[in-house]
């Protein structure tokens, strides 16, 4: 019991509640990272146009700056400086001018950056890039001014700049994602908590607690009155349950009914057995009335004691399921025939047709117990036939076909009265001679289908054909 409930506490830790909310924010994070994919990369572009206006101001100031001028060492470190570049080259009307210190080497780009091409998802593979491998690389960066649209500069700087701004952006749209994601899946939880969650509990909770005491009527669950589909399952749930409570009442009753009745039955038939010895001491006494009477009241005792004995062994059969084996079926039917009075019996002939190396899997003890049913079933009915009617024979045919294996058992008897054919297969109602129970034909079904097949009836004109058919894959 504590291992139980320490495996329903840790499958609750992670339950549907937990499942729920992580998904949810499993999911607004993906979202948002399709969202930040085209964000960062058009915070990438937006900062590379901002060194290209910068450096569309400077080629402005130098375009203000007399021929006879020469820019000096300071105002150069002033106009890098406030573009942040290493060095600028300004583009117009054919003629090139390179903006450089004169106290450090011109740094050597190690890619390019044109602003002018726009193309979408190479913009977010470059944002990517410079995340994922800048560091130190020097970039060159070429755009034209949106003033300035017959220049075009080109800015040399190292991507270390535009980098940290990226990874700080992008740390805020993390934290603000994040944010998003855990507000709106609390408020999603709590609404379908309310909705779904809860009375999904509810009905956990009450079949948990149903399943430990069926016969508890308070146990049966209250339905919330919902018209959706939570308000529908909790109605069936409510009315599965009283039924089930229903049917344990009734079934706890009919038990103690079969134990009073196999109490009975059992002091009954020790009576019948005394009353059947002195029956066989009266029949040798050598009084003609006695001698007439005596066949008749030792008739009528064996099929009051066949009957006890029938509902004794059904009340005790086991429903357990099938051990399949490979068997002999030639063997197993033979075998049966014996148990069923049909082996070397003077009377009655017996033929059977199965092949002798037919092997199927099936539970021998349980599997003989079909035929021994049917087969005795047949030597009755052919022991009691009219006088004078021709001489009775149960034979065995076999067929296999590719969707299935039929094993068929025929008499020709006089067959089955209408009433037998009417409840067939129903117990004490299905018997075909007087006194008959008709279990055996009720345990040869049960156990035909706990196989995986069928016993059936098969119309003939004369005598009484059952089929027994097993699936295919019976066949070894």
């Amino acid at each position: 019991m504590a291992a139980q409930k320490s495996t329903e506490s840790e499958s609750t830790r992670f339950g549907l509640s937990f499942k729920l909310i992580t998904m949810i924010i499993a999911m607004i994070l993906v979202v948002e990272v399709v969202i930040y994919l085209p964000s960062v990369a058009n915070f990438r572009i937006r900062w590379l146009d901002d060194r290209v206006q910068v450096a569309g101001v400077a080629a402005r100031v130098i375009e203000t700056v007399p021929d006879t001028m020469d820019l000096t060492p300071e105002m150069v470190s002033n106009l890098l400086q406030s573009a942040r570049a290493e060095a600028l080259v300004i583009r117009k009307a054919g003629r090139s001018q390179l903006i450089e210190r004169s106290d450090m080497p011109m740094p050597v780009a190690t890619f390019a950056a044109d602003t002018r091409d726009r193309d979408a998802p190479a913009l977010i593979l470059n944002a990517l890039d410079i995340i994922f491998r800048g560091s130190d690389r020097t970039m060159r960066i070429i755009g034209q001014p949106a003033d300035a649209p017959d220049t075009i500069v080109e800015v040399l700087m190292s991507e270390a700049y535009l980098r940290e701004e990226m990874l700080v952006y992008s740390r805020n749209i993390f934290w603000l994602s994040l944010f998003v994601a855990v507000a709106t899946a609390a408020a999603i939880f709590l609404f379908l908590n309310r909705l779904l969650v809860r009375p999904i509990r509810r009905m956990t909770r009450n079949m948990i607690s149903f399943r430990e005491t069926p016969e508890d009527a308070h146990r049966i669950i209250q339905p919330s009155g919902r018209s959706d589909e939570v308000g529908m399952a909790e109605k069936e749930l409510a009315m599965m349950e009283r039924d089930l409570y229903s049917m344990l009442r009734q079934k706890q009753h009919l038990a103690d009914l079969g134990l009073a009745v196999a109490k009975i039955n059992h002091d009954l038939r020790n009576t019948l057995s005394a009353a059947q010895m002195l029956s066989d001491q009266v029949a040798t006494l050598e009084d003609p009335q006695v001698q007439r009477l005596a066949p008749r009241l030792v008739t009528t005792l064996d099929r009051a004691i066949n009957f006890a004995q029938s509902v004794l062994d059904y009340g005790r059969q086991k429903s357990e399921p099938p051990k399949f084996l490979p068997v002999d079926l030639r063997a197993l039917i033979d075998e049966s025939s014996i148990d069923a009075g049909l082996y070397a019996n003077q009377n009655i002939g017996f033929e059977n047709n199965v092949p002798d190396d037919m092997i199927i899997n099936v539970d021998p003890d349980q599997f003989s117990r079909i035929f021994v049913n049917l087969m005795k079933n047949a030597r009755e009915a052919l022991e009691n036939r009219a006088a004078g009617a021709e001489g009775g024979i149960v034979a065995i045919l076999f067929e296999e076909t590719p969707d299935a294996i039929h094993i068929d058992v025929q008499d020709n008897g006089p067959g089955l009265p209408p009433r037998a054919k009417e409840n067939l297969f129903v117990a004490f109602e299905g018997s075909g001679r007087a006194g008959g129970t008709g279990l055996g034909l009720v345990i040869a079904k049960e156990i035909s289908e706990a196989h995986g097949g069928q016993l059936s009836l098969v119309p003939t004109e004369k005598g009484t054909h059952f089929r027994v058919k097993l699936p295919v894959s019976a066949a070894a």
